[in-house]
């Protein structure tokens, strides 16, 4: 996984906002068309496989479960965001696109969607700045087990004018049912999604400029490139340069997810004891957080928990 970061400690502020080394000014939470990440999309081969997976490593039941349009879906739904499998059912033109976007792979990281509070005026922001958005949309979706359901409001941006990364905007009607805990040591949040980028001027720029996220943290190291960190919510959107020859400039990738647990030697444990591989549990980068990497159990997805000490009671 990428080095971890310190998130916490803001940069300095006199006038209440900051300007960052791109250019731009980013605000405070106030008035931003985006609240939050709302969840990430995981594509899948396999939705039976994957739910049992995902219960496995979050140690939770899903919140909710749903077909349509092609697709099967299960929704993980945590303190601060979801995570929703979704997976080629039938055969359909998204069918196809999804598998063709999976390519025989276990899973693959497809798309953010974040969270706004009013989606016509994020519509309007997403026109000015360059985004073109799709139409907005209203959806609603039941509840294979229980029959409830949801309504939202969604958008997308062009995804060619996003780097490649899809991402979608939604204001939900009602809130999502938290997904309940099924062992000891669960996995509570999520703390960082990480992009990884060869041009970091122009992802700055889409994340900060445009899209209105906090930068937080940008930083570089001869060993491991150039890290930004976005304030979302209460979690990170980490955007990671590392040059490689051959690389695509022109477009993102979203790469990897890190858990937030309270106890990360109580979940390595229960994840060992359901025969996943996992590395030994070693100091991160930021003082006070301590991380591991989880190898098996994800399909595919890059994945790191993390465990962060209790501030001191000033």
């Amino acid at each position: 996984m990428m080095p971890e970061y310190d998130h916490d400690t803001p940069m300095p502020s006199p006038d209440k906002r900051r300007l960052s080394a791109h250019g731009f000014h980013v605000g405070q939470n106030g008035g931003k068309m985006i609240t939050g990440l709302d969840h990430v999309v995981v594509l899948v081969g396999d939705i039976g496989a994957a739910k049992a997976a995902y219960q496995t490593l979050l140690a939770r039941v899903p919140a909710w479960q749903n077909s349509g349009e092609g697709a099967d879906r299960v929704l993980f739904t945590l303190e601060n965001m979801t995570i929703e499998l979704m997976a080629p059912s039938g055969y359909s033109v998204v069918a196809d696109r999804m598998r063709a976007l999976l390519d025989d792979q276990e899973g693959v990281l497809a798309s953010l969607c974040f969270r706004v509070a009013d989606i016509g005026k994020a519509h309007r922001r997403l026109e000015r700045v360059a985004l073109r958005p799709d139409p907005v949309a209203e959806v609603e979706s039941s509840d294979a087990v229980t029959d409830a359901v949801l309504h939202w409001k969604r958008t997308r941006a062009a995804t060619e004018l996003t780097r490649g990364v899809r991402m979608f905007f939604l204001e939900l009607a009602d809130e999502r049912p938290l997904s309940p805990a099924t062992d000891v040591a669960p996995i509570d949040a999520l703390d960082h999604v990480v992009i990884t980028t060869e041009d970091s001027d122009r992802a700055a720029a889409l994340y900060g400029a445009r899209l209105g996220l906090d930068l937080a943290l940008d930083r570089s190291h001869q060993d491991w490139g150039q890290l930004m960190f976005f304030r979302c919510g209460d979690l990170i959107v980490e955007v990671v340069r590392r040059p490689v020859a051959g690389s695509d400039v022109a477009h993102d990738r979203l790469w990897g997810l890190s858990w937030r647990v309270a106890d990360i030697d109580a979940t390595r444990a229960r994840l060992i004891a359901a025969g996943l591989d996992v590395s030994d549990v070693r100091n991160g980068r930021k003082p006070g957080t301590r991380i591991m990497t989880v190898r098996s159990g994800t399909c595919g997805i890059q994945t790191v928990l993390l465990e962060r000490s209790p501030k001191p009671v000033e």
